[in-house]
């Protein structure tokens, strides 16, 4: 009977595999790919803005915004994209030495600045078709991105690496399923905890800047958002990369080294001299 879903040691092995084809694409493909991966989870940050803007409860505005925004991660996992977040996941492929560092760095820079591009291409599509007017969609746009524009270089990179561990807990777990429902349930579940949490994730950050730089043109929508004007004065290019910057580094953290190589010591460390009686075996 076949198996529903894989082992964790097994999931081990395919994020090794995928992190090498990952690393061995050509430029153009995983830039191209990390375009659509920014148009996706910008669009799910779009639309759980839309769902939640107006409700005053906090709580119960992050949990109708929980609700929404993974249908972007779940277009990721399924449809297939290169996300900059999940593909911290390469060090994986990097502790066994099956890439190089150079290789590894130049995926993330590659997928980093195609997130980017898809991320501000939808944002201003959003905003050049009127949508922000909607409602109080355009002083929601500049208070949130007016709030990530404020926040401190470590807590960023904190909140940074707590995001990070659930996103790529929640990539890890897809590769276990086998099947698109299996892999809907992880894309959701995990997702739907980090946005109700509040955590930083980078890709998510570059859509939210995007589009509260362009809604903080119009002075109506600065108006509607009350934003003081201390915060509002941090949404800058510069104040986009203070926040972009640790956060990132933080995502890798969280990805990369909680995730990634604390799976890989755990079940390839660990387990070397099983792994290698099992291929001498298998041979």
């Amino acid at each position: 009977m076949d198996k529903k879903m894989l082992s964790p040691d097994e999931i081990t092995n395919y994020v090794e595999q995928v992190g090498v084809k990952k690393a061995n694409n050509k430029c153009v493909q995983t830039l191209f790919l990390g375009i659509l991966a920014g148009v996706f989870i910008a669009l799910g940050a779009y639309a759980s803005s839309v769902a939640s803007h107006g409700i005053s409860d906090p709580g119960l505005q992050k949990f109708v915004a929980g609700i929404v925004f993974p249908v972007g991660l779940i277009l990721v996992l399924i449809c297939g994209a290169e996300l900059f977040t999940g593909n911290s996941l390469l060090s994986v492929a990097w502790a066994e030495k099956k890439i190089t560092t150079g290789q590894m760095f130049k995926n993330w820079a590659l997928v980093w600045i195609g997130n980017f591009i898809g991320a501000a291409f939808v944002a201003i599509l959003v905003f050049e078709s009127g949508l922000l007017s909607t409602g109080n969609v355009g002083g929601y746009a500049i208070k949130v991105a007016a709030a990530k524009a404020s926040m401190g270089f470590v807590p960023a990179i904190a909140s940074g690496i707590l995001c990070n561990v659930i996103v790529c807990v929640c990539v890890w777990g897809s590769y276990a399923a086998k099947d698109v429902t299996g892999k809907i349930f992880m894309g959701f579940f995990p997702i739907f905890a980090f946005v109700i949490a509040g955590f930083e994730h980078c890709v998510a950050n570059m859509y939210y800047f995007s589009i509260g730089l362009l809604a903080k043109t119009n002075s109506a929508f600065v108006e509607a958002s009350h934003v003081a004007v201390e915060k509002l004065d941090n949404l800058t290019i510069g104040g986009i990369f203070n926040n972009l910057i640790p956060v990132t580094i933080g995502n890798i953290i969280g990805g990369a080294v909680c995730i990634g190589l604390v799976y890989w010591f755990i079940y390839r460390k660990c387990n070397k001299k099983s792994i290698e009686i099992r291929e001498k075996l298998s041979a």
